[in-house]
């Protein structure tokens, strides 16, 4: 009953993972704010150290005009070696913190910008390494690798984490988990990211209208053609969230643009896209159509390797008494990346609330010791 231990010092350490959670809450770390990520970083880095110890191994990587990535490594009793996914960015802008300040209700919530998506994953992957340790049970050689850009599509640690998770025996996304039962996210929709920008011809609305070509009203035809590549039955979602163009009311407009989010569940549904977003063509020919952007992330569809982790997560669970569940969700990952790959991944192993993106956004404490004590479960499966 080694992870009942687990879960035992988890709920007795509760209060304490709390005050981490508050800690880290309380860093503001908007993905597009690389002065506060590398505040952050540093604080969760001093963090971590304050927690486990320095690590056998530290890198850091620049991660440009993004946040920065820290690699720690934490030798274990096999030879094995897991990595842990964790990112430290967050949607809300800078600020946010000032007029929805981190707080625990008497039910047991604890809200707060970034408190569900991700921070609290990242509390519960350290503890459960720490109580490893502390119960000197089996685990691998641990490598949390930390994040600061997967909120924009992870375009500075992409190429990190797919060379990280080649000699890994498995990938754990500490993402949060899915509904109130929190349900292990096996699979994951890929996304792809497209602008749409039209060229026409200004003109006088009253003077000259015909010798106009609207870039709006062309727009208006393509926006419709754009939406028709939705289709319920294969999956994919297309959603056309922004949308702009023209200088005045009495001006026929000589450009035009909008912003296009794409979810494909199937690999085979990004040629259909691509395919179909190349040949838009408005009716008007003197308007010229442009598309740019492309796919920021492959969807994550289950694997035998990942099919074996999550079996090992019910077990994992069953040991704890309760039953796990698993779902696939539209929202992405870095787990996406590893899936891609070919390699063993398991998702959405962090908190379990509500509200990613959201206001209402928040993580029920009471389900954070069963929760550590799964990871450790896993991680002690990755020991061999």
């Amino acid at each position: 009953m080694s992870l009942t231990r687990v879960e035992s010092s988890a709920r007795t350490a509760l209060p304490e993972i709390t005050g981490d959670l508050r800690r880290l809450v309380e860093l503001e770390t908007p993905s597009d704010d690389k002065e506060l990520l590398t505040a952050g970083l540093a604080a969760v880095e001093a963090w971590t150290h304050h927690r486990l110890g320095p690590p056998d191994e530290s890198r850091r990587y620049d991660g440009g005009p993004h946040g920065d990535m820290l690699e720690l490594l934490y030798r274990g009793t096999s030879p094995a070696v897991v990595l842990v996914l964790c990112h430290y960015d967050t949607v809300w802008p800078a600020g946010t913190l000032a007029e929805w300040p981190f707080r625990v209700s008497g039910d047991g919530r604890a809200t707060g910008p970034g408190v569900f998506d991700m921070k609290c994953g990242l509390v519960q992957a350290v503890w459960a390494l720490r109580l490893l340790r502390e119960l000197d049970l089996p685990r691998p050689s641990v490598r949390l690798f930390l994040n600061g850009d997967e909120e924009i599509g992870s375009p500075a640690s992409r190429p990190h984490i797919e060379r990280l998770s080649e000699d890994a025996t498995a990938t754990l996304v500490c993402e949060a988990s899915a509904g109130p039962e929190g349900a292990l996210k096996t699979s994951r929709k890929g996304v792809g990211l497209f602008e749409v920008t039209v060229e026409g011809v200004e003109a006088h609305a009253g003077l000259d209208p015909y010798r106009g070509a609207s870039a709006v009203h062309a727009l208006a035809e393509l926006v419709t053609l754009v939406a028709d590549l939705g289709s319920r039955e294969r999956g994919t979602t297309v959603n056309v969230g922004v949308i702009g163009g023209g200088t005045g009311r009495n001006v026929v407009a000589g450009r035009a643009s909008c912003g296009i989010d794409v979810r494909i569940p199937d690999p085979a549904e990004a040629a259909r896209v691509d395919a179909a977003l190349a040949s838009l063509a408005p009716s008007d020919p003197r308007v010229r159509v442009s598309v740019t952007g492309g796919w920021n992330r492959p969807p994550m569809v289950p694997t035998p390797a990942s099919r074996l982790l999550f079996k090992q997560a019910h077990a994992a669970a069953e040991e704890l008494g309760w039953s796990l569940r698993e779902t696939a969700v539209g929202g992405a990952s870095d787990g996406n990346f590893v899936s891609a790959l070919g390699r063993p991944v398991l998702d959405g192993l962090g908190a379990v609330g509500d509200g990613a993106h959201a206001r209402h956004e928040h993580v029920l404490l009471d389900h954070i010791p069963p929760r550590t004590a799964l990871l450790a479960g896993l991680l002690m499966a990755g020991a061999g």
